[in-house]
């Protein structure tokens, strides 16, 4: 088959089709190795031969919509009107200025957001879909753009086939292609050749079963295969410009068919809406920026009544100066800037966001983060290290294993294992619960993280604690491969067999290397310590003859084999204890299968929880021997037949140790206000002292309320048994919710929002996405997240990491406040310009016409240069020091809360004031009340003093808009001390001048600003012909000292909300649902009481007071 090659992708250069060619045909024409795939060296020559992997228009910005949109701005509209004016009145000076500013403001505004949606197109590409190929022998995970030809890549439930493959393993996979066939049951698919098959023209798309193809599905199961097409060459590629049509919204057809006789009118008017909305920017974007542009259209309605307002003034005597005033009053009004500082403040929290390892999937979740309260994340790999040991290893007629000196998962030669004690029966296990005191700190820990022992005591040396007999320790005895019993055997066989994971020894990098979900690596490396791996028995004649993939909402996985030398088939099965235990019917002793007891139940099920209460994640390991019937079938056996009548062969404990930050992470949510929950698989002892240890859950929960204690950790049985109305009446919802089940995330987020909390929700697996859409911010996990919980999400973690979660968070509270405090710039000048016009109406020349304090060129400079620049510098501002250590913000109401209100108007009122007493002192002082005539216009000798006081104004108010820009670098702290949570030990003393200079941005674009001053004033022609205003001397006096009134009023202000707790955040308060009011003791739960002590009662803490530490968490 001759090459297909396209600037977006390409096939391999082959005989004939692939899905006519056997694997091994395939193989040796592609030169890909199975075991090993590509090398890295060959991957990027195939991708510089073969080009990016993505259909010919994926992901392209259309510059002519970026345009339109940066036209479309109502500022520029504003300043086209003022442009058309200009021209109209003759004023051609001030018209070029204008058109010069028009044309700047559109470039630069389309320049900058064209390079940011670019730059977001790049990221949202790490971000989904994804693929795992198999590179240098080693599984890696890559963008599917980044795929080539010859890679092999693997699949697995929920995944998106990033290409065309032709499968060469193929487990129970079903891959729905509907989006290729139309046909909405999933294909089975296989590896074999079609004998049948001649070509592709008489093979369909849908019957080619040895072929997954791009953009499919994986519905279930799993496989492997080798990419042969990509991009444009991809069966979607022959069809991506059909599938590219962009759907309307409701009631948008224009067919009588669709509603009715009067459809069309209808459809016709919403679709001229959608546009006008699409093309005032009013529909499009988000949240924040639909809000802006109501915003700006609602200042350029304040814009045309200011007109109105002037024109009314002059009794609508509309002569060329009475225009010209309306122009200046337009132009003041509107925040030229705005659209643009919001564009690259954003785009630069954005990269800021992949520093931090979170790629965001959609721009709104930047604005949200900020105002999340509730974080709801799995356990494992997120606030775990994700790398599972098989610590402990509970055979009924054998006793525990226990594997010590292991600090290398994949490694089965680290460590040693021993057998604990005699070998004790079934029964004499129930005794074990009753054992002595053991250091589980020493025992189950690799890293020496200190944790909480099953029977609560601390290691602080309570003489109350209560004390454990002292008995001998058990006998330990040393275990090699030599001593693999019958029992040891079967249960080696079906860990090893029941299983996807792979462990190998690379001679090349001289270490041992693993693939696969940890919790089966940590029993895949168990099973080769004692040379029972996988390979190894399958070279010994096993055989695989079905599998029932791993399902969350059964818990389990099973897999059937048959013996070597056409033995006879076994069924294997691993999963959670109480699932796998309610499957069984026997259990494996010294004298074979025994019947299993209720008693006997029992005494698994406290072995379980004895492991579990040691941090250690338990499953369970049984199997069956098939019947006569089964044996002989050649077709697969329902789920439900296969899992039944199992023996259970023991448990295995595996430990996943807490990440080193976590418990820093989450500390640090405790202190900015943020509850998070832990919603896991694992059984609710292992999930308890991990929750613990991180500081999730109290240490002492003896200390609550036991109605407080008892909400606090819930099976996903339990919580999933309460109507809304009982989880609605608890005190607290539950920190740890264990066995969770998908439909438990979505009513844990349900139950939020009752609460009227702002949540997010961590997942990876397919029947994740519904939480992750019903979250306010759902987070997907990058590395061992499926494509349809990444496409569900809002933001992507490429670590996996919780402290990744804190990071966003932190990182959407800072982008907060500099939003906040650029636009209340941005708003304050405006204000200060609008009170100096409307109020300047009544100074009237000679000619009874007004003349304004400032002209519109001198108003456009102040906008678009003095503060567009520091504007710039607030959204590039750092995180201030008690950023994380005050409460979230209020999402509902936005960056426009009352204290940005009250501040805009309080600074706006002093700024505009203080301007205004400039111009009347220096007209009605020594100029004697003298506002010439014509001074609107043009220079003339009668206009010396308002010339003079132009330029006053003119400075002064470049100077304090300059000068508010450090003021607002805190809205509440003083600009001598913006940051007193700081520890920085450089601030000693008066800091203000390292305050001001850590961001050197914004200290330079203040002192260039404040310098363009001079010259501005004094260069001939340019002050008297463009801005109208000329050189002053004794009046720099006054623009001097107006800079100290207004940083004494700022302060003032300040001090007064500091003092009086004005617009201060609260702290988040009892999550009561029903909205009854209850006592403390009911509520009681503080966020930080997973870290510090409790008190004695609530009703002891409710009589001392709140004490500091309640009124540091609300102040801060």
């Amino acid at each position: 088959m001759p090459s297909n090659s396209t600037a977006a992708g390409t096939s391999a250069a082959l005989s004939k089709h692939p899905f006519l060619l056997s694997v091994e045909q395939l193989k040796q024409e592609l030169t890909t190795d199975l075991d090993t795939g590509l090398s890295s060296v060959d991957a990027q020559t195939l991708q510089k031969q073969h080009g990016a992997n993505r259909l010919n228009d994926e992901g392209g910005v259309k510059w002519y919509r970026l345009l339109l949109k940066q036209i479309s701005n109502a500022m520029i509209l504003v300043l086209t009107l003022a442009m058309a004016l200009s021209y109209g009145v003759t004023d051609y000076v001030e018209g070029g200025v204008i058109t010069a500013v028009i044309v700047l403001n559109v470039s630069i505004g389309f320049y900058q957001e064209y390079q940011a949606e670019q730059k977001m197109d790049s990221l949202r590409s790490l971000a989904s879909p994804s693929a795992n190929v198999l590179r240098d022998g080693n599984i890696t995970t890559i963008p599917s753009g980044e795929v080539v030809p010859g890679d092999v890549v693997l699949l697995k439930d929920g995944d998106t086939v990033p290409a065309d493959l032709r499968l060469f393993e193929a487990m129970n996979l079903d891959c729905d292609e509907k989006i290729l066939t139309g046909e909405a049951m999933p294909v089975t698919k296989g590896i074999e050749v079609n004998p049948q098959a001649k070509s592709e023209l008489d093979t369909g798309v849908g019957d080619r079963l040895n072929m997954a193809h791009s953009s499919s599905t994986v519905s279930r199961g799993r496989g492997r295969g080798i990419v042969v097409f990509t991009g444009m060459s991809t069966e979607i590629g022959k069809i991506a410009e059909s599938m590219q049509g962009k759907k309307r919204k409701p009631n948008r057809s224009l067919s009588r068919r669709d509603g009715g006789p009067i459809q069309p009118v209808r459809g016709a008017v919403l679709r001229v809406w959608d546009g006008i909305g699409k093309f005032l920017g009013l529909t499009e974007g988000t949240p924040l920026q639909r809000k802006l542009s109501k915003l700006a259209y609602a200042l350029l309605g304040c814009a045309l009544i200011l007109a109105i307002i002037v024109f009314g003034a002059n009794s609508f005597n509309v002569t060329n100066e009475v225009a010209i005033y309306a122009i200046s009053t337009g132009i003041a009004i509107i925040p030229e800037s705005l659209i643009a500082v919001l564009t690259i403040t954003m785009v630069t929290g954005m990269t800021q966001m992949r520093k931090r390892k979170v790629v965001l999937r959609q721009l709104s979740a930047l604005e949200a983060l900020g105002g999340v309260t509730n974080i709801c994340s799995d356990k494992t790999g997120t606030l775990t290290q994700g790398q599972m040991i098989t610590r402990k290893v509970w055979i009924p007629a054998v006793g525990t294993f226990i594997v010590n000196g292991s600090d290398d998962a994949a490694n089965p030669k680290k460590g040693t294992v021993v057998l604990e004690g005699p070998r004790p029966s079934v029964e004499s296990n129930r005794d074990a619960i009753a054992k002595p005191k053991i250091d589980y700190d020493a025992e189950r820990s690799v890293k020496a993280i200190k944790f909480i022992d099953p029977e609560g005591n601390t290691e602080s040396g309570d003489p109350s604690a209560p004390v454990a007999p002292v008995t001998q320790p058990p006998k330990q005895t040393p275990v090699g491969e030599e001593d693999v019993g019958p029992e040891l055997e079967g249960f080696l066989q079906s860990a090893a067999l029941c299983n996807l994971a792979t462990t190998r020894y690379d001679e090349g990098k001289d270490k041992w290397q693993s693939t696969g979900d940890p919790t089966e690596v940590a029993l895949q490396v168990f099973a080769h310590r004692f040379d029972h791996g996988k390979k190894t028995l399958e070279a010994n004649g096993w055989r695989q003859r079905a599998e029932y993939p791993f399902d969350s909402s059964v818990k389990r996985m099973s897999v059937t084999y048959q013996a070597p030398g056409e033995g006879s088939v076994l069924i294997f099965t691993k999963g959670a204890v109480e699932r796998v235990l309610d499957l069984c019917s026997s259990i494996k002793t010294s004298e074979g299968a025994s019947t299993l007891t209720s008693e006997g139940k029992e005494d698994i099920l406290n072995q379980m929880n004895l492991l579990a209460d040691q941090g250690l994640r338990v499953l369970a390991i049984a199997q069956r021997e098939a019947t006569s019937a089964t044996q002989q079938s050649t077709s697969e056996l329902p789920r439900e037949e296969a899992e039944q009548d199992l023996t259970l062969l023991g448990l295995a404990g595996l430990y996943d140790p807490p990440r080193l930050e976590t418990k820093n992470s989450v500390q640090q949510c405790a202190d900015a206000s943020v509850r998070v929950h832990m919603l896991t698989g694992d059984h609710a002892g292992t999930a308890s002292a991990i929750a613990r240890e991180v500081g999730i859950l109290p240490q002492n929960m003896g200390a609550l309320a036991p109605s407080v204690a008892a909400s606090l950790v819930k099976t996903a049985g339990e919580f999933d048994g309460m109507t809304d109305a009982e989880i609605d009446a608890m005190p607290e919802l539950p920190l740890v919710i264990a066995r969770c089940a998908p439909d438990t995330k979505t009513r844990m987020i349900a139950a939020l929002h009752r609460r009227k909390r702002f949540a997010a929700m961590t997942g990876d697996g397919v029947n994740d996405a519904p939480s992750l859409k019903a979250a306010d911010v759902g987070i997907a996990m990058g590395l061992t997240g499926s494509d349809v919980s990444k496409g569900a999400s809002d933001i992507v973690l490429t670590d996996d990491n919780f402290a990744s979660i804190v990071n966003a968070v932190e990182e959407g509270r800072r982008l907060f406040d500099n939003i906040q405090k650029f636009i209340l710039h941005l708003l304050v000048s405006n204000v200060a310009e609008v009170v100096l016009l409307i109020v300047g109406l009544s100074f009237q020349d000679r000619a009874g016409f007004s003349v304004f304090p400032l002209s519109p060129l001198q108003i456009l400079w102040i906008n678009m240069l003095t503060s567009s620049f520091p504007a710039f510098g607030l959204g590039r501002e750092k995180a201030a020091a008690d950023i994380m250590r005050r409460p979230p913000h209020d999402n509902r109401r936005g960056v426009f809360t009352t204290q940005i209100m009250v501040d805009m108007m309080v600074y706006g009122l002093l700024m505009g004031t203080c301007t205004l007493l400039t111009f009347v002192i220096i007209v009605y002082g020594p100029g004697a009340g003298n506002l010439g005539r014509d001074c609107n216009i043009g220079f003339s000798e009668s206009c010396d003093v308002v010339f003079r006081a132009r330029a006053a104004v003119f400075a002064e108010l470049t100077w304090l808009i300059l000068i508010s820009a450090w003021e607002l670098k805190s809205l509440r702290h003083s600009m001598f001390n913006l940051d007193p949570m700081s520890r920085d030990p450089q601030r000693k003393g008066f800091p203000f001048f390292k305050d001001v200079y850590s961001n050197r941005f914004l200290f330079f674009a203040v002192v260039i600003g404040a310098v363009s001053v001079f010259p501005a004033v004094y260069i001939p022609g340019l002050n008297t012909k463009v801005f109208k205003h000329r050189g002053i001397t004794w009046e720099w006096g006054l623009s001097f000292g107006s800079i100290v009134i207004f940083v004494v009023g700022v302060e003032s202000w300040k001090l007064v909300k500091r003092s009086f707790g004005l617009f201060e955040l609260k702290g988040v308060e009892g999550e009561s649902g029903s909205g009854a009011r209850t006592s403390r003791a009911e509520k009681g739960l503080g966020l930080r009481q997973g870290f510090l002590s409790f008190a004695k009662s609530f009703t002891s803490m409710s009589e001392k007071g709140e004490g500091s530490r309640g009124r540091s968490v609300s102040r801060a």
